[in-house]
C-alpha cells in the first residue's frame, strides 16, 4: 500500500502527467470551441489521426517540426471546413457527418501513409520535439522535472488553453460565439452571421485537434502508425462535458484523465502479475466516467447545441 502512494510523490509520474494530457488538451480545446458555436465535431478521432500522419509526413519529407505543427493544423482544418459545410448551410446530421469524417480522415491518414512509405518492418522515424530545459528552474525538486523538462508542444498547448479562455469569456469575438451556440437567431438579431461564426469555429477547433494527434508523432513518439490515438479524440468529448464547456476545466480535466493513466501504469509495476493488467488498463476510463457523471449533472449545455440554424426561421 505505501509503495503505491510512494508514485505520487515521484517527479517521473508529474513529468508523464503533462505529456499524456497534452493530446487530450488540444482535442479537447478543439471540441469545446466546435460545440460553444452550436456544431458537434464527432470528427475529432479521425482528424487527431490524420494531423499525426500529416505532421509527421511533413518533417519525414524535410520540414522542420514546427512546419509539421502547421501541417497539421492546416490538415484538422481541412477536414474542419469540410464538417462544417455539410453541417452547418446545409444542415444535415452532425452526428451522422462527424462519424462519417473519423471514417473518411483515418482511412486517407493510412491511404497516404502507404503511399509514400511501403510496408516495412520498421517504420520510419524522425528527430522529435526535445524537452526544453531551463537553467536553475529545470533543476527544482519535483517541479523542475514536471514543468520545466517539457517540449514545446506541451507549452503551447497550455498557452492556447488560457488564451481561448480570455477570447470566450472576455472578448467580443468569444461573446459572438457563445451567443451563436445558445440562440443564433439573437446573434443574427444583432447584426451578427451565424452561419460564418459556426464555420469558423469549426475549422479553428479542427485546426487544434489536428495539432493534438501531431503532438504524438512528433513529440511523444517520432513514427506513425494507424491505430496510435486509441480513443484519444473520444476521450476528448467526454472532457468537454466533465468541464461545463470551459477552457480552463478542460485543461484540468485533460490533466485529471492523463494522471489515472499515468497511475495505473506505475501501479502495475508494483503490483505486478497479482492482478490481470487489463484491470489496470480500465482505471483511468472507469475513474473518468465517474467523474463525468458527477461534472454532468451541474454541467450546462450550450442551447443551440446540434440545433441547425436557418436564416430567417424562428
Amino acid at each position: 500500500m505505501s509503495e503505491a502512494l510512494d508514485i505520487f510523490a515521484s517527479a517521473g509520474l508529474w513529468a508523464a502527467v503533462l505529456r499524456i494530457a497534452t493530446p487530450l488538451i488540444f482535442g479537447t480545446l478543439g471540441a469545446l470551441l466546435c460545440e460553444r458555436a452550436g456544431v458537434l465535431n464527432l470528427g475529432i478521432e479521425g482528424i487527431m489521426t490524420f494531423g499525426a500522419m500529416i505532421g509527421w509526413l511533413a518533417v519525414f519529407q524535410g520540414g522542420s517540426l514546427w512546419f509539421g505543427l502547421l501541417a497539421a493544423s492546416l490538415g484538422g482544418a481541412m477536414f474542419g471546413l469540410l464538417h462544417a459545410l455539410m453541417t452547418v448551410p446545409l444542415g444535415l446530421s452532425q452526428h451522422v457527418t462527424g462519424l462519417g469524417i473519423t471514417l473518411f480522415a483515418s482511412s486517407l491518414a493510412y491511404f497516404v501513409f502507404r503511399l509514400v512509405v511501403p510496408v516495412q518492418g520498421t517504420p520510419p522515424t524522425i528527430a522529435p520535439f526535445q524537452p526544453i530545459n531551463f537553467p536553475m528552474l529545470s533543476e527544482l525538486p519535483l517541479l523542475g522535472s514536471t514543468l520545466f523538462n517539457q517540449t514545446a508542444p506541451t507549452y503551447l498547448a497550455i498557452l492556447l488553453a488560457l488564451l481561448l479562455a480570455y477570447i470566450l469569456a472576455r472578448t467580443p469575438l468569444g461573446l459572438a460565439i457563445r451567443m451563436t451556440g445558445e440562440n443564433p437567431h439573437a446573434a443574427e438579431a444583432q447584426g451578427l452571421d451565424p452561419i460564418k461564426i459556426r464555420i469558423g469555429a469549426v475549422v479553428a477547433g479542427s485546426a487544434l485537434m489536428g495539432l493534438g494527434g501531431s503532438f504524438l508523432t512528433l513529440s511523444a513518439f517520432n513514427s506513425f502508425f494507424p491505430t496510435m490515438v486509441q480513443g484519444r479524440g473520444w476521450v476528448a468529448i467526454a472532457l468537454v462535458v466533465f468541464a461545463s464547456w470551459r477552457p480552463g476545466r478542460a485543461l484540468l480535466g485533460a490533466i485529471l484523465f492523463a494522471l489515472f493513466d499515468a497511475y495505473q501504469l506505475r501501479l502495475q509495476t508494483v503490483i505486478g502479475n497479482a492482478v490481470p493488467y487489463q484491470l489496470f488498463l480500465m482505471i483511468p476510463y472507469v475513474l473518468s466516467i465517474v467523474a463525468l457523471v458527477v461534472m454532468a449533472r451541474r454541467a450546462r449545455v450550450p442551447q443551440a447545441l446540434m440545433q441547425p440554424y436557418r436564416r430567417g426561421e424562428r
